[in-house]
């Protein structure tokens, strides 16, 4: 050896002892690096086995999954630590011999012939990205000895699997194996593992969707020196060089979507679990979406999935056309307000038969009939005449129904959803319930329609749905009793199936009680069916609310209720019997008490104001539609004690002019109150929606 290669060898030697004795202060004196990049994390939404629902950009766009070691395939572990770090665990966070190595062979060589990067010093860089220096290098060694020791080697190890790039906004192997391969890294082929092991090296140009001739000479290259080292077969090798690689790059998890939103800015937290069920929830989008096809080309599909055992939402679609290019799809028609048409029902029945204001062998009277000036007719126009009040419910006929509602009070009604957290939404803000509440003259969402049906299953309890499992249980609040809730699910098992669909078609396993609306102007259908284990709500309408003629809630909704029903399989045998409750009056009408044997007339029926002359509203009539371009519309009374006063909203219109008619001048489209009084202080209501 020259004089001249002793002297670099001789200061080589006092550099490289100087070098180990600074990191070896580092070691116990320097502080870790800063960990802030590793906590800017992509925010997630599970499902209920902590699979992902959906994902959200990290606050710098990028897909940065949390990941830890227990969850990839051990076969990568292994392939990354022979790749990237053979004497990872051995080491304290920097690798002497590797160190010494590179050394001599840069001494040796006059260039780097191999690097002495260890996944520790890798995590470091990953995490405060610095110029590729010296002097770099040397505080990345130090901040290394420092992670590992402060750390551990299991969270340096998590630090390198969540950000490591992969490339475009993808860091992390759990992004990375979800964009490539559409499924979580816990089980990954050979040839998987050794494309992920690659990529980080030149994530740009090994991508394999774009240079898939370069990626796949990087993973050909892992998979050799792995079979060199007997990490793998040679059998295994052969399979795994043959494998395709992934030619495009596929979408992250999008699922139950309007939840997800929801959920995530409700509890700004960085990872939620729902109660979702994942399988149903991609069946229930998956038929959704066949569905759109059948009915008008701008409506959509919602529904929602509740588990009647502990209220929580299994499925949530809250609008079957999100993802496409429409903007109709991000709106939550779950959670949209609209008129229920028809499906209020049940409860005013249920409540009625709590109070034995009726029972279901009760006669009502299906005949044209007024009610303080407001004559409701039935769908089809016609009139049934003398029916129980079973069949009044099971063919959904609208007189009794208004009937049994002006019994049991609008105003009660109304206050008793709202003391169980459901408020139904009026026309105006100062509108006082009126009996247009019984065929839709309210508006309510999805979510709470589902709310109030559960109780059909709690003895007539009410309390909230539940979508994450550690939220704590929301309060209870009885709105009838479970004699009462029976009744109604005895009825509604028995109602006649939608068109097109057999009787058996309809039962099938589960023996569904299910009830249907339509909203005016054929704007909202809807559906609800349950069984004790079980509540399906479905809405269908154009999310910008125009009609939909034909579309009716029979015809539209119901079918899909029981296409999600049978999704589920089989009622569990413990779910199935649903017996009458103690003090169920199973009797035929003629042997109920007198007062329960015929429905006598309600308080608008019978009141002192009854046929007294009061006013009556005759334009526009109440529970109509109005087509509005923008004018005055006119309003007409008759009868009562001069002057009429006329409200809107209860707001008092002006005066009209001497022999001038009174008119108004709407505020815009939706839901309007009526109210007309006279000089004695009687008043007619009213309740319309105007619609261009």
């Amino acid at each position: 050896m020259g004089a001249k290669a002793a002297f670099r060898w001789r200061w080589l030697g006092i550099g490289v002892a100087t070098a180990f004795g600074l990191l070896t202060a580092a070691y116990f004196l320097l502080p870790q690096p800063n960990l802030d990049r590793g906590s800017q994390l992509s925010a997630l939404v599970l499902a209920r086995d902590g699979s992902i629902l959906r994902g959200f950009l990290s606050v710098d766009g990028k897909w940065r999954l949390p990941t830890s070691s227990g969850e990839v395939d051990p076969l990568y572990l292994k392939m990354l630590v022979a790749t990237e770090d053979r004497r990872f665990g051995l080491h304290p966070g920097v690798d002497p011999v590797a160190a010494l190595r590179a050394v001599g062979q840069l001494v040796r060589h006059g260039h780097i012939v191999s690097g002495a990067s260890t996944l520790p010093m890798q995590a470091v860089r990953l995490l405060e990205r610095r110029r590729r220096t010296l002097g770099a290098k040397i505080a990345e060694m130090g901040e290394a000895l420092a992670l590992e020791r402060k750390a551990g080697r299991d969270a340096v190890l998590g630090i390198y699997l969540t950000l490591a790039p992969f490339g475009g906004n993808l860091e992390g192997v759990r992004a990375a194996s979800l964009a490539y391969f559409g499924r979580e890294p816990t089980h990954l082929t050979a040839a998987e593992a050794a494309l992920l092991v690659a990529l980080p090296r030149s994530p740009e140009r090994l991508r394999p969707d774009r240079h898939p001739g370069a990626a796949r000479i990087a993973r050909d290259s892992v998979l050799e020196r792995m079979a060199a080292r007997g990490v793998i077969s040679g059998q295994i090798l052969a399979e795994a060089k043959a494998d395709p690689l992934p030619a495009t790059r596929l979408a992250m998890p999008f699922h139950a979507v309007h939840l997800a939103r929801e959920t995530i800015n409700q509890t700004l937290a960085q990872t939620v679990t729902t109660t979702i069920d994942p399988a149903l929830q991609r069946q229930v989008e998956a038929l959704l979406k066949r569905e759109l096809g059948g009915i008008d080309p701008q409506a959509s599909y919602a529904a929602i999935v509740v588990d009647n055992r502990d209220r929580s939402v299994m499925a949530y679609v809250g609008n079957a056309e999100f993802g496409a290019t429409a903007r109709k799809g991000t709106i939550d028609m779950a959670r949209a307000v609209r008129s229920p048409g028809s499906a209020l029902k049940p409860l005013i029945y249920a409540m009625a038969f709590d109070r034995l204001i009726i029972h279901p062998e009760t006669l009502v009277d299906d005949t044209p009939r007024e009610f303080a000036g407001y004559a409701p007719g039935d769908f089809d126009g016609r009139f049934l005449g003398t029916v129980s009040a079973r069949e009044a419910l099971q063919y959904s006929l609208n007189v009794p129904a208004v009937a049994v509602l002006d019994r049991l009070g609008a105003m009660k009604f109304v206050a008793g959803l709202a003391a169980a957290g459901v408020r139904l939404r009026l026309p105006g803000p100062a509108e006082a319930p009126g009996l247009a509440v019984a065929l839709g003259g309210v508006g309510t969402t999805l979510v709470d329609l589902a709310t109030l049906y559960t109780s059909f299953s709690h003895d007539g309890v009410v309390a909230p749905l539940r979508t994450r499992p550690d939220a704590p249980a929301g309060p209870e609040t009885s709105l009838f009793g479970p004699v009462a809730a029976w009744y109604v699910g005895d009825i509604l098992r028995r109602a006649p199936p939608p068109p097109g669909m057999l009787p058996d078609d309809v039962k099938g396993s589960r023996k569904l009680a299910y009830k249907t609306g339509t909203s005016y102007g054929f704007r909202d259908a809807w559906a609800v069916g349950y069984d004790r284990q079980v509540t399906i709500a479905v809405w269908a309408g154009r999310p910008d609310g125009t009609p939909m003629p034909g579309q009716t809630g029979r015809v539209t909704a119901a079918p899909i209720v029981f296409k999600i029903a049978d999704l589920l399989g089989p009622v569990p045998a413990d779910m199935a019997a649903d017996p009458p409750p103690p003090g169920a009056l199973l009797v035929g009408r003629r042997d109920l008490p007198p007062r329960l044997q015929h429905l006598d007339p309600g308080p608008s029926e019978r009141g002192p104001l009854a046929g007294a002359g009061g006013p009556k509203i005759l334009y526009p009539p109440n529970g109509s539609s109005v087509a509005w371009e923008g004018g005055d519309i006119p309003l007409e009374a008759k009868g009562g004690a001069g002057p009429l006063r006329w409200l809107i909203d209860g707001r008092p219109l002006p005066p009209a002019l001497p022999r001038h008619s009174p008119a108004w001048q709407p505020a815009g489209m939706g839901f309007a109150g009526l109210t007309v009084i006279d000089a004695l202080g009687r008043s007619a209501h009213a309740t319309v929606r105007l619609e261009p």
